[in-house]
């Protein structure tokens, strides 16, 4: 995915609305979608903030030689626009406006979700999960309930071991404030860019905690509808983005977020390690993508779904490998390739081989 310039467009949203089925385009702009023979006459749409939206018919695509696709960036002009709004309206009118602009019926999220352990600078255990999430919306705070249809981990060399309880994926409702509130006064507000998305002008409002200025809530508003099309924020460094389902209601396409902290070592792990260092530095990356959405209420039966309570490294599943070769998964980051890399020197097996050894 490019733009006009040649630069790669990260994170977005790609897919099949009709059928909603979709991804998301990685940080160097690629992406990978499989679809059948009934979806050669369905129209392949992509869409990111700042760009026009994107349509060709999914025969069309496939018949091109080169399978490239190329957006144009929107020309604003919203600067000659006198807007009565206050930034801090705009928020408040985006997450009044939540009931009308997102889906909040029960439905189920199809999501691959992967989560690193990093450990003085290197990758040292991976978890990847594909799972149905119920949910409700944003509306209800929390997800209903997650069913892990599949999974498999990387063998582990960490040396910290920091135990979360829940399944991570929890934590994006958590940890949103679309989803879970915050006091609007509690931040100062400002405007702090324009841009566009399918069609509808778009505002950056900008809220900086009055008490820490380092702590932000960014929302990109649509300036007709107040829907949210993506959201950044300080708390652990997180990126969330949205996509419209067939009858133009938001849910979350991709989400990724950062938790770093410090970790003081003991004289078995400075020696394990090999190093005089007191102190290092530990992280878990999580990266999300909603790779569908079913809100046929007789497919989504709730009784599959659960809540764990253990770490997401310690939660049985099933591990099928044929599943995982025919599985579509998105195209590899160049951090997921650093990752591996670091992980198979580790182990001096490739990650493949640690999957099959390590998850029967």
């Amino acid at each position: 995915m490019l733009a006009e310039n040649n630069e790669s467009i990260p994170y977005a949203a790609v897919g099949i609305p009709s059928k909603s089925i979709g991804t998301a385009t990685t940080e160097e702009g690629t992406f990978s979608l499989l679809v059948s023979k009934s979806n050669l006459l369905d129209s392949l749409q992509v869409s990111s903030i700042g760009f026009d939206t994107y349509k060709i018919r999914i025969q069309d695509f496939i018949n091109q030689k080169e399978k490239k696709i190329v957006l144009s960036e929107v020309e604003l002009s919203l600067d000659e626009i006198i807007i009565k709004d206050k930034p801090k309206d705009f928020a408040k009118n985006a997450i009044r406006k939540l009931w009308k602009t997102t889906i909040n019926e029960k439905h189920q999220l199809n999501i691959l979700y992967r989560r690193f352990s990093v450990e003085d600078g290197k990758a040292r255990f991976l978890v990847e999960h594909y799972i149905n999430v119920l949910d409700k919306g944003p509306l209800e705070g929390d997800f209903l309930g997650v069913e892990i249809v599949e999974g498999r981990k990387s063998g582990d060399y960490r040396f910290v071991k920091k135990k979360l309880k829940g399944h991570p994926v929890n934590v994006l409702a958590k940890r949103s404030p679309l989803r879970n509130g915050f006091r609007l006064k509690d931040y100062k507000w400002k405007r702090s860019g324009d841009t566009s998305y399918d069609g509808e002008d778009v505002l950056i409002v900008e809220g900086r905690l009055k008490k820490n200025n380092k702590r932000f809530i960014r929302l990109y508003v649509g300036m007709e509808t107040f829907g949210v099309y993506k959201m950044e924020t300080s708390d652990l460094n997180a990126v969330y983005i949205y996509k419209k389902d067939d009858e133009g209601q938001l849910y979350l396409s991709y989400h990724n977020r950062t938790r770093t902290g410090k970790v003081v070592l003991d004289k078995n792990q400075k020696r394990i390690l090999n190093t005089t260092k007191n102190v290092i530095k530990e992280s878990y990356k999580h990266e999300v993508f909603v790779l569908g959405i079913q809100k046929n209420s007789k497919v989504v039966n709730a009784s599959n779904y659960k809540v764990f309570k253990e770490d997401i490294g310690d939660i049985p599943f099933k591990y099928n490998p044929i599943f995982w070769k025919k599985f579509n998964s998105p195209p590899t980051t160049s951090f997921y390739k650093k990752s591996v890399k670091e992980l198979e020197s580790i182990f001096g097996a490739s990650l493949e081989a640690q999957f099959n050894a390590l998850n029967r």
